[in-house]
């Protein structure tokens, strides 16, 4: 079978954009990076951004687009869920590194009231370890 002949690759005009960054040596704070992988760490504000914030927006959006699709809502509640579990253990993880803690110490939010509250009071208020630790460096403001 005969091979297509290669086109010389030209460079797309410059925007001032920043470069693409794809998978898995991109940019931190990409989406796909901040909600899917679990390394590195963050600080307070992303955690309330990202961890609060985006969780909620992503729950309202998937909520809205299951509604549309007339899914019942008891149903949509669990989809949403399960859809969102993932990203939300990812950036509790990479919260607890930012404390010096290892990831598993996310299971503390299987413990009934007492797990929540020592979660949201560790991972949301408390002021992450100075300097490089174990986990990386220091995240960004």
């Amino acid at each position: 079978m005969p091979s297509l002949p290669e086109r010389p690759c030209t460079p797309l005009p410059a925007t001032g954009l920043a470069p693409d960054r794809s998978w898995p040596d991109g940019d931190p704070d990409a989406p796909w990076q901040m909600l899917l992988s679990p390394n590195g760490r963050i600080s307070r504000k992303r955690f309330w951004l990202w961890g609060v914030g985006a969780m909620l927006a992503l729950g309202l959006v998937l909520h809205g687009l299951l509604a549309v699709a007339r899914v019942r809502f008891s149903v949509a509640e669990h989809v949403v869920n399960v859809l969102l579990l993932w990203p939300a253990v990812v950036i509790s993880i990479k919260r607890w590194h930012d404390r010096g803690r290892k990831g598993w110490w996310v299971l503390i939010a299987l413990v009934p009231v007492v797990g929540w509250l020592w979660l949201v009071l560790d991972n949301g208020f408390l002021r992450g370890s100075r300097g490089a630790n174990r986990y990386g460096p220091p995240p960004p403001a």
